[in-house]
């Protein structure tokens, strides 16, 4: 079974974001509807396109984390996401030896602080139309707009749009995107 990866880009020390949505101002996300008193990971299991991305999580072993206190952005890829990636492949990963391997795709996804989009758009256009974002897993993703969409580039280039913002958690944020970003040197 295909699970979303569920991964979030983390911000440095300096990035302090802060940003409310209310609940019935939550968008739904494939169908479902997020609640912002929920994890971040009860909510991705309760939304269909993020089945990939949970079952990464738990193969991960990072569910306790990401049901943790927190504040945490996650970006969230979609299932769609992830069969870009081969089977095969998506198979290694989610083996029990390819732990680590896993752990730090899915921790390049994540961001230690909460992260709303006004704020990271607003400090994109601070930063000259690119912010760099550092996530737990010790990659720097670069945040830029696009035709008023917000984008994210991974440091082999691959490149990610944020296709529903702002999902309120109640440990943080959940920005689902199109594509599975991956650490330096990782082929995709």
């Amino acid at each position: 079974m295909r699970t979303t990866l569920f991964a979030a880009a983390t911000a440095t020390a300096a990035l302090a974001f802060a940003g409310t949505a209310s609940a019935q101002d939550n968008p739904m996300v494939g169908g479902a509807p997020m609640m912002a008193e929920a994890s971040i990971v009860e909510n991705a299991s309760n939304a269909p396109n993020l089945s990939t991305l949970v079952a990464a999580v738990d193969a991960a072993g990072l569910v306790e984390t990401l049901s943790g206190e927190g504040p945490f952005t996650v970006f969230a890829p979609t299932d769609a996401a992830f069969d870009r990636i081969a089977d095969e492949s998506l198979e290694m990963l989610l083996m029990p030896e390819n732990q680590a391997t896993l752990q730090q795709i899915l921790t390049c996804h994540v961001v230690g602080a909460e992260v709303f989009s006004p704020a990271l758009a607003g400090l994109i256009e601070d930063n000259g139309g690119v912010y760099p974002v550092e996530t737990l897993g010790g990659c720097t993703l670069e945040a830029f707009m696009d035709g008023g969409e917000i984008m994210l580039r991974d440091p082999n280039g691959r490149v990610a749009t944020v296709e529903t913002a702002d999902v309120d958690q109640s440990n943080g944020v959940v920005h689902v995107i199109d594509a599975v970003l991956l650490p330096e040197g990782f082929a995709g």
